[in-house]
């Protein structure tokens, strides 16, 4: 368990509860910290995340091998994203990925750290790897600022390379692919910057806060932002059954192209000759009676039945929600791949029936981009034809 963050002790500060316990989930108005984080004048605590190293000489073909995303030629200071999958193509672990030359850095959310550091050492073998938690040593602190400093952040070096994540989902990757046909991606304007620092300094950068050369956010900004940017995360968009390609997630986390790894045929052959079983949509809730639903709640929508009356049934479930300062009451949620785009659904939510807006992120038609052409029947022939 992470050390109580400093960043608690500022005025106003209200602790997160759930995934996000440990950090603040705002500083007193969640609505301005938005404006400022999205204009880089703020930090948000993540000291709550998890932290892995991977050292040793053979520490980035392992991981190659092992995971979705081509890491190979991943040079020092660079960053990427990665997901282990299940043999059958289903999602397990993500995590951020920075190498500094001699040691590749990894980091996930908190409550994945043990079951991936248990995993991982076994999967060793014969290898020249060293897997070590530094979660007590170093702690993640997020921003949309470009430049760290300007935030009075200091990435660690231990190796000469700062250590500064920047997410890769801001465009499509190489070897990557996405499924949103939207003219204009709202991830464009997604600048998330992630920069381990020392966790001995974490006071220094809370008074730096007190003194206002830098603005403190709280994570129901950074999940609101987050969401209007179509981000998944694998604490809320992910079950026990889910492919990257319902999440639009091939887009920044999978490479296409790279070699064999664990649930590889899955993804091909969904990507190449099938559909995903599900797809992820924004929704636009209706606010008129101030219930912002939560993770979990059910998404319905109305089927026509034979006989002429009508029926809700459900379709999905609420994965993310959020209060956007511009885009109001939105949320992410996982649906079935055949429910029209056009029809308005609804989220069962404390009793109320919200009614929801979809945003296409992931279309109906995602997958089978391999046009394998049909041969014609061949009937039976007459003698001379």
């Amino acid at each position: 368990m992470s050390p109580v963050s400093p960043l608690l002790e500022l005025d106003g500060a209200v602790q997160a509860d759930g995934l996000d316990a440990g950090v603040a989930a705002h500083y007193g108005n969640p609505m301005i910290e938005q404006r400022r984080l999205l204009a880089g004048e703020a930090v948000v605590d993540l000291s709550n995340r998890g932290v892995l190293g991977v050292a040793g000489p053979d520490r980035l073909t392992w991981l190659n091998s092992i995971s979705s995303q081509e890491l190979r030629s991943l040079a020092p200071g660079q960053s990427a994203e990665t997901l282990l999958l299940d043999p059958n193509g289903r999602i397990e672990y993500a995590m951020d990925v920075i190498d500094d030359g001699v040691e590749t850095w990894l980091i996930l959310e908190a409550g994945e750290l043990p079951g991936l550091h248990t995993w991982l050492d076994k999967m060793r073998f014969t290898l020249r790897v060293q897997v070590v938690d530094h979660s007590l040593a170093y702690a993640v602190i997020g921003t949309m600022a470009v430049d760290p400093a300007a935030v009075h952040l200091a990435p660690a070096a231990p190796n000469g390379v700062a250590l500064t994540w920047r997410d890769p989902w801001s465009s499509v990757g190489n070897g990557g692919f996405q499924y949103a046909d939207a003219p204009a991606h709202p991830a464009a304007d997604w600048h998330w910057t992630e920069a381990l620092v020392l966790r001995d300094r974490l006071p220094a950068l809370r008074d730096a806060v007190r003194a206002g050369t830098v603005s403190a956010a709280g994570t129901l900004a950074l999940e609101a932002l987050r969401i209007a940017a179509w981000r998944p995360r694998r604490a809320t968009e992910v079950d026990e059954k889910t492919l990257p390609h319902e999440l639009d997630w091939l887009r920044s986390a999978v490479h296409l192209n790279k070699g064999c790894y664990r649930g590889q045929e899955t993804v091909a052959k969904v990507h190449n000759l099938g559909h995903p079983p599900r797809r992820l949509v924004l929704l636009h809730l209706d606010g008129s009676d101030a219930v912002l639903p939560v993770h979990g709640d059910e998404v319905e929508a109305t089927k026509q039945l034979a006989d002429g009356e009508t029926e809700r049934r459900g379709v999905g479930v609420i994965t993310s929600s959020a209060r956007h300062h511009e885009l109001g009451p939105i949320a992410l949620a996982v649906i079935k791949r055949t429910v029209p785009a056009d029809i308005t659904l609804h989220v069962q939510s404390q009793g109320i029936s919200v009614a929801a807006a979809q945003e296409v992120i992931v279309p109906q038609s995602a997958g089978s981009v391999a046009e394998i052409p049909r041969l014609p029947r061949l009937g039976i022939r007459t003698p001379g034809h």
